[in-house]
């Protein structure tokens, strides 16, 4: 069974992402793992109150309290939305949301990671110097990003950007096995520049590769990276668009103003990060 790591704040912005979170469990014959992370103050010793280990006491009580009272709430959320029959298990951890995250892939065998975001119009903030961002950047699995606006509903198109590359193969076969437990298509996008390298050679091994698949092949010649992406979402209706990070400096330079401009626009695309 294939594992989600869900991490949540208790937000409406978590609430939200939940939902989706949930809608992935069931394609994927998966689970949840619900994290809630808190951190205490460091307190230097010789600064310390000589009561400090009380209060640090109340403040582990006050977070594992608050805790209790949401995570009902969380399955009451997925009962409404017929997602009863979800497995779920809750962890609360002390201590960096992002290290936290780390050490429970190093332990389970965790296949997705999925985080809500603060949606379109801060989506160079959201990649960039954020929580979701990090992540991003940082873990080794899929993350699934869920913008605040992004209602949960039938995924029919998921959308795949490429180089072309051998190493690519992999992710657009891992997209193909969400697609097909959704029943959805794939719509494979390569922006061609005057200075790609890649020949009709390339790209008929692609579609010979995946000729079986249920994947269309989109080249369209632009020297505009960003703009194409985001044109190609609205124009061919794309509910999820699927892109390896290559690295971060391919997201820094993906999520500027003019490109999160256009975003705005494709406010409800959920995003999934692939590592190389």
């Amino acid at each position: 069974m294939k594992k989600i790591l869900f991490p949540t704040d208790f937000s409406d912005i978590a609430s939200n992402a939940f939902v989706h979170a949930l809608g992935l469990a069931r394609l994927v014959h998966g689970e949840l793992i619900l994290l809630h992370t808190y951190e205490l103050p460091i307190v230097e010793n010789q600064f310390a109150p000589m009561n400090y280990q009380s209060i640090f006491d109340s403040l582990e009580l006050a977070n594992l309290d608050k805790f209790k009272d949401e995570v009902p709430k969380l399955r009451q959320l997925a009962e409404e939305n017929n997602f009863a029959d979800i497995k779920m298990s809750h962890r609360l951890m002390d201590g960096d949301l992002i290290f936290n995250i780390k050490e429970i892939i190093k332990k389970e065998p965790i296949d997705f990671v999925v985080m809500g975001t603060s949606g379109a119009i801060g989506w160079k903030e959201t990649f960039i110097g954020t929580t979701t961002g990090e992540a991003i950047a940082s873990l080794s699995v899929p993350v699934l990003s869920i913008p605040k606006d992004a209602k949960y509903s039938k995924i029919s198109t998921i959308g795949f950007t490429t180089r072309f590359r051998e190493k690519d193969k992999e992710a657009l076969t891992q997209v193909i096995k969400i697609a097909k437990a959704a029943n959805a298509t794939v719509k494979c996008l390569y922006v061609k520049t005057a200075t790609s390298d890649n020949d009709e050679a390339t790209f008929n091994n692609w579609k010979e590769v995946f000729k079986s698949e249920p994947v269309t092949f989109f080249i369209l010649p632009d020297e505009n990276i960003k703009e194409t992406i985001s044109d190609f979402i609205t124009n061919q209706g794309i509910d999820v668009l699927a892109m390896l990070t290559y690295k971060r400096g391919f997201f820094e330079s993906l999520f500027t103003t003019g490109f999160t401009e256009k975003m705005s626009y494709n406010s409800e695309i959920p995003i999934l990060a692939l590592h190389e």
